[in-house]
């Protein structure tokens, strides 16, 4: 009878140990401001966790490379090291060639057609592209277009020509600077504002938001409105930890982080609009409005890109791409 007591109370014991236990630290980490997109993304995603399954899963946010840059991320979510990252698409080229179409020049008319191409059936297949190396596409997150920032007005591509110019970790972004006589530099994301403070480096590409977020404008003079490219991420977790999950938790997970990106996208147009009315408002940097004779030149000098990479890409992912714009 006294063994059956004691058993009782340490089955009694561990239940209330189980049921008071530390919820499961899920680390999301990335390499941006908490002000843009991204990181309002990530921020809503660990509101809705905790409100909804905060009993069993934490979910703690690390902007701006807190943890791990841009150039370790990939390696820390398949290390466990982090749960969720958001890279940006060109990140992606070393585990999948198929996801560099989001980085060739010119592709995108505007966000509606990129947004029309990723919820295709092939901008949907393109989230699995990266499961046979242990990663799991979850959904596309906007930041926006791309525009051309430097130290020196860039109307036509013959002033880029000899610049340095900072890109991601993208051979198809180098290839597009090649394509002016521009010379492509790869180096971080947390780098660029010091690069270009020291003029280390010329100029660099990005969008309104990362421009006035990482106060890039403060030390660029001019900035082309090009819109020649997207800059989109690709929320990812891991293979090895997103299936291990429960299903039920899964899908809540999901269905959060689905809500979340939804809400991310929402304000990445009018974090747009009011990032670039701020830098104007700023008077630091000069906006440079193309005419449709000076955009037409770069179109012409950077759309051989396409044909560089059609093989490693595909004809028919650069052909749906293409039929968003209509």
């Amino acid at each position: 009878m006294k063994k059956l007591t004691l058993s009782a109370i340490a089955l009694s014991i561990t239940l209330v140990s189980a049921a008071h236990a530390a919820p499961e630290v899920i680390k999301f980490s990335h390499v941006v401001a908490e002000n843009t997109p991204k990181g309002q993304m990530a921020l809503h995603f660990r509101d809705l966790v905790a409100e909804r399954i905060g009993d069993k899963y934490e979910v703690e946010v690390y902007p701006n490379s807190q943890l791990f840059g841009d150039g370790k991320e990939m390696e820390a979510l398949l290390l466990g090291d982090v749960q969720f990252i958001a890279p940006s698409l060109s990140k992606f080229s070393k585990y999948t060639k198929k996801l560099q179409v989001f980085d060739l020049p010119f592709l995108f008319e505007d966000m509606e057609a990129v947004d029309r191409f990723q919820q295709s059936d092939a901008g949907q297949s393109l989230l699995q592209s990266v499961k046979s190396k242990g990663m799991i596409g979850l959904g596309y997150l906007h930041n926006g277009l791309k525009q051309l920032s430097a130290s020196e007005p860039l109307r036509v591509p013959s002033d880029a020509s000899g610049k340095k110019f900072r890109i991601m970790s993208s051979d198809v972004l180098a290839a597009q600077f090649d394509a002016v006589d521009a010379v492509p530099l790869k180096k971080p994301f947390s780098e660029v504002f010091t690069l270009l403070q020291t003029r280390a480096i010329d100029g660099q590409e990005n969008t309104w938001s990362n421009i006035y977020s990482k106060k890039f404008f403060e030390v660029q003079p001019y900035i082309t409105a090009s819109n020649h490219g997207v800059l989109d991420y690709m929320v990812t977790t891991s293979a090895e930890f997103w299936m291990q999950l429960p299903d039920a938790d899964r899908e809540v997970l999901k269905k959060a982080l689905d809500e979340s990106v939804a809400y991310g996208n929402q304000i990445a147009q009018q974090k747009a609009d009011d990032d670039r009315q701020k830098i104007i408002d700023s008077g630091r940097s000069q906006i440079l409005t193309l005419t449709d004779k000076e955009r037409g030149e770069w179109v012409e000098a950077m759309q051989p890109v396409w044909q560089q990479f059609e093989d490693e890409i595909g004809a028919d992912l650069i052909q749906a791409a293409v039929q968003a714009n209509q």
